[in-house]
């Protein structure tokens, strides 16, 4: 055996912001020296960002991204590391990694298996690679191998996992590498955040190193790169035992971070060919002892979901707001669930970032944000950065009001109620008169809910504008799949924080953040007059005690149905027949009814669902058509005519 001292370092990364991330790359690799590294793991695709999307079909992409790559191979004095981007060989393109020691590109790796189902769309701009193939390449100038190559550098033996190649069973790279004389493999990811998805990944890591005595290094993305995916960081180094060497933060609001320990390499004899590649650089262990890594992990290793749910919409939507270089957020706050949970990750976002940078360094973070630097302190910041809003109508009740009122006290926004019901009135009595006939409950009923609805949107877009804000949309996913939503009512907005999540699971967050909360803020009881409620849209008249579950039915039901059919892609017969398992208890038609109903509403909404805000992807799927589900919006419903 011998050793060497290992790193892995996380960056949050933008589409575009070619000076940004060269910089935070340079900073990596600067941490990196100082420690003492050797071997320096980064996170996938770093030098362009991830999320490029159909950019990395632009030319221009590439060439700039070889270019960015030219100046951070002079950088890597005294390290060997890997930078992520994609690459052009023969007129396929390539999620590669491109291997530099000590300042000379030794050659290119791409990615083997490409990431093709959730989210993932890799297959639309990459090719996959094919295991043993390798050829040559002029990149920057010289002549460099590409391919499935491994690199002895720096007393060990090199070879690379990227991201969903690891997660190829028997047929990831790192029992293959191993047989040919590998001893450590770097894991570069862009693995977004998703419950328990983090766990799974270590468990592959410490398969690979105690199966094959491999060391490894994983890194990954940090924090909301392009819009809707949320990267928790979470690199680890690995003993070749299988033994966690260290793990580094979570959830950071940093753009930069690195962990770093002295691993053990076992010693290998590698099989000399074309698939190897030999470089002289040699360095030499330092005799200190690594520095501590930046970050806390053990501080946001959370097993509770309901504890990374806060994390990572909060960071989600800090990285929104200064990447989108909003002045604030606006809120329309209407006491109940959906607005309440919104609030609150804003509430969570300063507490995190305050407490992991300082207020100093949170309000740098966000220098676009007037007055929050002069705020001085979190509590005097929180009305600069939110300013929310009750409007009510006739149907709008005390308790809603009174809870609007305690969530804005509790969270430290700039609050205002008004009254609309005059707008409702004016806009009721225009269409009245086009119409030549009155409107009424009950042979009026949506159009009457949603006038109410839709009148509230100008109002709080007026807010958001004139002061420049981010206007959060408050709808969730359980709303979206079955269309119980207003268009350009609750819709409304450019951004939706918990459009990702189900309200079942939103109503449980809420109540675990009234009892107790993350260690940063604590419990928040009021929020007992939210959780106390009955889910309710306040659009019929007060009388007919409207709420959400009797207009569609339980939500824990709704949530298996979803699962039934968006995550499983069951047909009714199918998803019925899984929820008389899963609810014994409830009549049987009661069940199908449920059953029917959603599939109808799901099949006759996705027109909603093409035209809701930009949503966090917060758990292992949503329904959000740009990212994970995609539905025909034209279809038979499973009705009459359909054949089901």
């Amino acid at each position: 055996m011998s050793t060497v001292r290992l790193g892995a370092a996380f960056v949050n990364q933008t589409p575009l912001a070619w000076a940004a991330n060269r910089g935070n790359l340079a900073r990596a690799l600067d941490l990196a020296r100082a420690a003492g590294v050797s071997h320096l793991c980064l996170p996938e695709l770093a030098v362009t960002g991830y999320g490029c999307e159909d950019l990395f079909l632009a030319p221009f992409l590439r060439e700039r991204a070889l270019a960015e790559l030219g100046v951070l191979v002079g950088r890597t004095q005294g390290l060997c590391t890997a930078f992520g981007l994609p690459f052009e060989l023969g007129g396929a393109l390539y999620n590669t990694v491109a291997v530099c020691a000590d300042g000379r590109l030794l050659g290119l790796v791409p990615k083997q298996r490409l990431a093709r189902d959730g989210i993932h769309y890799e297959p639309r701009w990459f090719r996959a690679w094919e295991p043993g193939r390798v050829e040559r390449a002029e990149v920057l100038g010289r002549e460099v191998p590409v391919g499935d190559l491994l690199f002895a550098c720096g007393g060990a033996v090199l070879g690379f996992e990227i991201c969903e190649d690891a997660w190829g069973g028997p047929e990831r790279p790192a029992p293959r590498l191993a047989r040919r004389g590998a001893n450590l493999i770097f894991g570069p990811a862009a693995s977004h955040y998703a419950p328990g998805k983090q766990a799974v990944r270590l468990g592959l890591g410490v398969g690979a190193a105690a199966d094959h005595g491999l060391a490894y290094a994983y890194a990954n993305l940090m924090g909301n790169e392009s819009g809707r995916a949320v990267y928790d960081g979470g690199a680890f180094l690995l003993h070749p035992d299988g033994a966690v060497a260290a793990r580094g933060a979570r959830f950071s609001y940093r753009d930069v971070g690195l962990v770093c320990a002295d691993v053990e390499v076992r010693r290998a004899a590698p099989v000399e060919g074309a698939g190897l590649v030999r470089d002289p650089f040699p360095p030499a262990l330092p005799a200190s002892p690594p520095p501590p890594s930046l970050g806390d992990p053990a501080a946001h290793e959370a097993a509770d979901p309901r504890e990374d749910f806060a994390r990572a919409g909060a960071l989600g939507i800090f990285d929104y707001l200064r990447k989108s270089r909003a002045r604030g957020f606006c809120l329309s706050l209407s006491g109940g669930a959906d607005s309440a949970a919104c609030a609150l990750l804003v509430r969570l976002m300063a507490a995190f970032a305050v407490d992991e940078l300082g207020f100093e360094g949170f309000a740098a973070r966000l220098p676009d944000v007037p007055g929050i630097a002069a705020a001085g302190g979190q509590a005097a910041a929180m009305p600069v950065l939110l300013r929310t809003l009750y409007q009510a109508t006739a149907h709008s009740s005390a308790t809603t009001r009174s809870a609007a009122e305690g969530v804005a006290r509790a969270v430290g926004s700039a609050h205002a109620a008004v009254e609309v019901q005059h707008l409702v009135d004016a806009y009721r009595s225009l269409a009245e008169g086009v119409l030549g006939r009155p409107l009424g409950w009950p042979e009026d009923d949506l159009t009457l809910q949603n006038l109410q609805a839709r009148v509230r949107s100008p109002a709080v877009w007026t807010l958001a504008n004139a002061e420049g804000r981010l206007l959060l949309a408050t709808n969730n996913r359980s709303e979206a799949a079955t269309g119980y939503t207003s268009m350009d009512g609750d819709t409304s907005g450019g951004l939706a924080p918990v459009a990702g999540v189900g309200k079942d699971f939103l109503r449980g967050w809420l109540r675990w953040m009234e009892e107790r909360g993350p260690r940063e803020l604590g419990p928040v009881p009021a929020l007992k007059a939210v959780n106390d409620q009955a889910p309710t849209a306040e659009l019929r008249p007060l009388e007919d005690r409207q709420t959400d579950e009797d207009d569609l039915m339980p939500y824990a039901v709704l949530d298996a149905l979803e699962r039934s059919a968006v995550v499983r892609r069951l047909p009714p017969e199918g998803a019925l027949e899984a929820l008389r398992g899963d609810f014994p208890g409830e009549p049987g038609d009661d069940l199908a009814e449920w059953t029917r109903s959603f599939y109808a509403l799901w099949s006759g909404s996705q027109w909603k669902r093409e035209r809701l805000a930009v949503s966090l992807h917060l758990d292992d799927h949503s329904v959000d058509p740009r990212t994970w589900c995609r539905w025909p919006v034209l279809n038979g419903g499973f009705g009459p005519g359909s054949g089901a």
